[in-house]
């Protein structure tokens, strides 16, 4: 991560919901609707006091702060360059967290740690570059590559390499090469979806070899059919 001076870093924080929210329409709202700018405007001071020694006057900021943005950030952690907490309400970044530069993160996202060892590195490494979607929990001192997505609601316990999408639960790497509008979330793959259409068909297959077997016949239930019928038509894109 490159390093700049905390007014300089506080300037950038201030820009990125100019160049990555098309909702905003005044430069006045960003006083009063985007609580992730504020977080992290107290999070910069904070982690300041934080690296000279004050940590419990670091903790109270952001303990006030978490009350008023409802986003809780440890001053301990590093945070680089150009992120953007959009929405950001339950965002959680623990004590040993590092995110990088130009990272782009949801609502309800959690970097959480795993143990209670003090002393060590319990939380994850956020590569630049990185899409989180909203919901999404990342456990543990593990590292997620430059240029990555990571799937809304997905839960991450293992590396994930550079330039790839991950999801699921647990997530599971499902492409590499990223799309290259970052907010594209709706083009990635709905596995479960797919999971569902597989066993379905799979079964439907071993019933008609079976009702074969048995009688010769190829007697359908109605209701059955008809609730398959019905499930194929809601999962088409």
């Amino acid at each position: 991560m490159s390093t700049i001076s905390i007014w300089g870093q506080l300037k950038e924080d201030f820009s990125q919901p100019i160049l990555n929210d098309p909702a905003l329409n005044s430069k006045i709202e960003l006083f009063f609707n985007y609580p992730g700018v504020w977080a992290l405007v107290n999070y910069r001071f904070a982690h300041a006091l934080h690296v000279r020694g004050l940590k419990v006057l670091a903790r109270a900021i952001m303990g006030i702060s978490q009350i008023i943005t409802n986003i809780d950030i440890h001053p301990a952690c590093t945070i680089g360059r150009r992120v953007f907490l959009d929405h950001a309400f339950g965002v959680v970044v623990g004590e040993t967290a590092i995110i990088g530069d130009d990272v782009l993160i949801y609502q309800g996202v959690t970097l959480g740690g795993v143990n209670l060892d003090k002393g060590v590195k319990r939380h994850p490494t956020i590569g630049n570059k990185t899409v989180i979607g909203s919901g999404a929990k990342i456990l543990g001192d593990i590292t997620i590559g430059e240029n990555c997505r990571i799937g809304s609601n997905s839960v991450v316990v293992k590396d994930i390499p550079d330039d790839s999408t991950a999801v699921g639960i647990p997530a599971r790497i499902i492409e590499k090469g990223r799309d290259k509008n970052p907010m594209a979330h709706n083009k990635i793959p709905d596995i479960n979806k797919e999971l569902f259409i597989y066993l379905f068909k799979r079964i439907k297959i071993l019933e008609e070899i079976i009702q074969k077997e048995h009688d010769g016949t190829k007697t359908k239930d109605d209701e059955l059919e008809l609730i398959y019928k019905s499930y194929l038509e809601s999962v088409k894109e």
